[in-house]
């Protein structure tokens, strides 16, 4: 028996139609996230986009980010599970070249061992074939606490600060800034994460801001999608309002419950995102309900009005 690929859980409506049209009528490159429903829905998301994946522990911003990092990868590995996991989403899309992952404080042997716990064993694989990995670490754990052998630096803590970059600076954020300059034209670019930037003893919050800022612009010319990954309640109120003005869009993740259900769901609300929200009808816009599943990763299983 043939498998089908993953349908829309709402029926696909006029207005829907309309929406994916006229967003390839509008003349914007938009790069599919892998999530078949979100992308039924938006069109994708215009290349370029700087997005904000911010959520409470485990709610689903970083599986969000892993999903849409292999989903988008098959589409040079296997064309047909590729079109399996994007369901019935209509393009033309553009589609990233690679994925760069950037790290502040984790080695890659860390981030793909918990991927393959995670999932079937076919997310890891994809990921070691398209995966260009930026360990940041040795900016992250310089003059701390933190031995040498922890943070998995040959050379003495102190010795082991990157070379200054062009403009002149060094630091966490300097690192960040040219690996991003390095990996991010055409690529699905992973941030992991803001938090460990956040409470990072001598990493400046105005810089950090004015560093997203000005990725935001730089951003426009590579062509490709950056995640931000943010845990809820590090940044203070003002800090993490901020943040989202300096970002195309946010997505927000969080644990919710309900009077009609016994358990906890995740959920996913586009707090900001003005090239998707006005390409989603108005009655379908609200908060995603989402389960994560080894086989098939992040995905939507329905929608509630809020």
């Amino acid at each position: 028996m043939a498998v089908e690929s993953p349908r829309p859980w709402f029926a696909p409506t006029g207005s829907a139609r309309r929406t994916a049209a006229s967003a390839a009528a509008g003349g914007v490159e938009r790069v599919p996230t892998g999530v078949p429903d979100f992308d039924h829905l938006s069109g994708g998301l215009p290349a370029g986009s700087v997005v904000l994946l911010v959520g409470e522990a485990g709610a689903g911003h970083q599986e969000f980010a892993v999903t849409s990092a292999v989903h988008l990868m098959l589409h040079y590995d296997d064309p047909r599970l590729h079109t399996f996991y994007l369901g019935r989403t209509r393009g033309p899309f553009r589609y990233p070249k690679g994925v760069a992952y950037l790290s502040v404080s984790r080695m890659r042997d860390q981030v793909l061992r918990e991927v393959g716990a995670a999932f079937d064993p076919m997310y890891e694989e994809v990921l070691q074939r398209h995966l260009s990995f930026r360990d940041l670490s040795p900016s992250y754990f310089a003059d701390s606490v933190v031995p040498s052998d922890w943070a998995s630096i040959a050379a003495p803590l102190l010795s082991s600060l990157p070379a200054e970059s062009r403009t002149g600076a060094s630091g966490p954020l300097a690192s960040l800034a040219a690996a991003l300059d390095e990996e991010g034209p055409s690529n699905l670019v992973v941030v992991d994460s803001l938090t460990d930037l956040l409470v990072r003893r001598g990493v400046d919050g105005e810089e950090l801001l004015t560093l997203i800022k000005g990725l935001r612009r730089r951003a426009k010319s590579w062509g490709g999608l950056v995640y931000l990954l943010l845990s809820r309640g590090v940044a203070t109120a003002a800090v993490e309002q901020a943040l989202y003005d300096s970002v195309d869009g946010v997505l927000s993740f969080a644990w919710t419950t309900s009077p009609l259900h016994s358990h906890r769901q995740r959920t996913m609300l586009i707090e900001k995102f003005m090239p998707v929200l006005t390409r989603i009808p108005t009655e379908q816009q609200g908060r995603f309900v989402l389960q994560v599943s080894d086989l098939n990763g992040l995905v939507t299983t329905q929608y509630e009005r809020i």
